[in-house]
């Protein structure tokens, strides 16, 4: 599936569950920043890392499938190795979009997510995505 400007903008507009997997309690993790930022927008941020409990006020998840909520958009901080078992679990709860932050590519990832239909982006900043397709305003 071809990811297009208009299709972005709309799966980030009408998000409204955002989980953040490989989300980090230390301010100095992009993953802690871009959390900051998608809730101060209204977004209902979900922190995933099993090692944490709470994260900028929310409750931490072990795993995607322990969120009791429907995820619009799984983002995910991980090591690009790491991120196939994630999207399979993504894929597991019916994850509307999967986002691979920048650095984080995995083909592997992206054909368990296209064969599942689960539109999925790799390598991409979602805070640089909000900014670049103004969807804030």
């Amino acid at each position: 599936m071809k990811i297009t400007d208009d299709f972005l903008y709309k799966t980030i507009k009408d998000a409204k569950n955002i989980a953040i997997v490989g989300a980090s309690t230390n301010p100095e993790r992009p993953s802690n920043g871009i959390m900051k930022f998608l809730q101060k927008n209204g977004y209902r941020c979900f922190p995933v890392n099993p090692n944490e409990n709470e994260i900028l006020g929310e409750k931490a998840y072990k795993s995607l499938s322990d969120i009791p909520e429907h995820i619009d958009i799984v983002d995910i901080f991980r090591k690009s190795e790491a991120v196939p078992p994630i999207v399979e679990e993504a894929v597991a709860i019916n994850a509307g979009f999967i986002w691979l932050q920048e650095h984080v590519y995995s083909e592997e990832a992206r054909k368990i997510a296209e064969n599942n239909n689960i539109p999925i982006v790799m390598d991409l900043c979602i805070f640089k995505e909000i900014q670049r397709l103004n969807v804030l305003n």
